[in-house]
C-alpha cells in the first residue's frame, strides 16, 4: 500500500517531543532525510524508447532526462504534489532533478486527449495579439469565481514564447507568463501539443519563470521526442470514420472549451502545486511540519 509523503512525516513527528524553534535536531533531520531517501528509492526511471497509452505513441526520452511511467507519475502528483487524480502518461524529468529534491526546477507532464482531429486551416491566420488579448480577458473574468472558491486571483501577463505550429510535424507549442496572487515570482506554463488522428498529446512543462532559458535550450529535442505511432498519425485521418474536433489551432491555445469546463477556476490552482510542490517539500514540511518558532509564543 502507498502513503502519501505527508502521512510519512506525520508518523515521524508523532514519535518526537518538538521545540519551537527554527532548526531541526539532528533526529529530526535524520528520521526527515530517511523518508525523503526512502520515496526516491523507490522510483523507477526509464530511459529509451518508451510505449505511450499501449501504443498510441512512442516517446524516445531525450538525452538529458528521465521518464517516470504513468502509475509512478500519478502518485507524484497526486499523493506527493497534492494535485486532483489526472490520466497522466507520464513525467519527465532534467537527469538532476527529482521529484521531492530540494533543487527541483520543473517537469513535463504527459497527458493524451481524445476530443477530435484538429483541422489547422486556421493556423496561418490568427493574430496572436489579438488572441493574447481575448485570453487576458478570459482568465480576468474567472478571478471572481477563483477567489469564491478560495484560490485567489491569477493573471496572465503574456506570451513567454510567442506560439509556433510546424505545418510539417503537426506539432504546436507556445509559453505563457502567469502571475499568482501572493506569488512573488511568476510562473511558466510552456505548452506543447502534438496532433494526431483522434486527439493530442498535451505536454506541460510548469516553473518558476526563470527557468524559461533552461526549457528553451532543449525545446528541440523535446519536442522531436514524441510521435504517434503508425494508424494514429494526423495523416491517418479518416473522415468517414473519425470525429472532427469542434475548435482549430486558436481554440487550442485559447483554451476555450477548458475554459468554460472550469479549467481556469479550478484546475490552474494546481498548476502552482505542479511548480512548487517539491521545490517546497523541505522548506515547508521542515517549517509548518515539524514546527518553527513563532514569535516565543507556545
Amino acid at each position: 500500500m502507498k502513503y502519501s509523503l505527508t502521512f510519512f512525516i506525520c508518523l515521524i513527528i508523532s514519535g518526537f517531543s518538538f521545540a519551537q524553534t527554527d532548526e531541526l535536531t539532528a533526529a529530526e533531520e535524520e528520521a526527515f532525510q530517511k523518508v525523503i531517501d526512502s520515496i526516491e528509492n523507490s522510483f523507477s526511471y526509464q530511459y529509451g524508447e518508451i510505449d505511450l497509452q499501449d501504443g498510441l505513441a512512442k516517446l524516445k526520452v531525450p538525452e538529458g532526462y528521465k521518464f517516470l511511467d504513468e502509475t509512478q507519475s500519478a502518485y507524484v502528483l497526486t499523493q506527493l504534489w497534492g494535485n486532483p487524480p489526472s490520466e497522466v502518461l507520464g513525467l519527465l524529468f532534467p537527469e538532476e532533478i527529482s521529484p521531492i529534491s530540494d533543487n527541483f526546477t520543473y517537469a513535463v507532464e504527459i497527458e493524451y486527449s481524445e476530443e477530435g482531429y484538429i483541422d489547422d486551416d486556421d493556423a496561418g491566420d490568427i493574430d496572436y495579439d489579438e488572441l493574447l488579448a481575448e485570453m487576458k480577458k478570459d482568465v480576468s473574468d474567472v478571478n471572481s469565481q477563483r477567489m469564491e472558491q478560495g484560490y485567489g486571483s491569477m493573471d496572465l501577463i503574456g506570451w513567454a514564447s510567442a506560439p509556433f505550429y510546424d505545418h510539417a510535424n503537426k506539432k504546436l507549442h507556445w509559453a505563457k507568463e502567469l502571475k499568482f496572487e501572493d506569488a512573488e515570482v511568476n510562473t511558466l506554463n510552456y505548452n506543447i501539443r502534438v496532433l494526431g488522428r483522434k486527439g493530442y498529446l498535451n505536454m506541460n512543462a510548469i516553473g518558476d519563470i526563470d527557468v524559461l532559458p533552461v526549457f528553451n535550450r532543449d525545446i528541440d529535442k523535446i519536442l522531436a521526442s514524441v510521435e504517434f505511432t503508425k494508424g494514429n498519425r494526423y495523416s491517418d485521418f479518416n473522415p468517414d470514420m473519425d470525429d472532427v474536433a469542434a475548435y482549430g489551432i486558436g481554440g487550442l491555445i485559447a483554451g476555450k472549451i477548458l475554459a468554460k469546463a472550469g479549467f481556469f477556476a479550478v484546475i490552474l490552482k494546481f498548476w502552482k502545486i505542479i511548480a512548487v510542490g517539491a521545490i517546497g517539500l523541505f522548506g515547508v514540511f521542515k517549517k509548518k511540519i515539524f514546527g518553527q518558532k513563532d514569535d516565543g509564543n507556545a
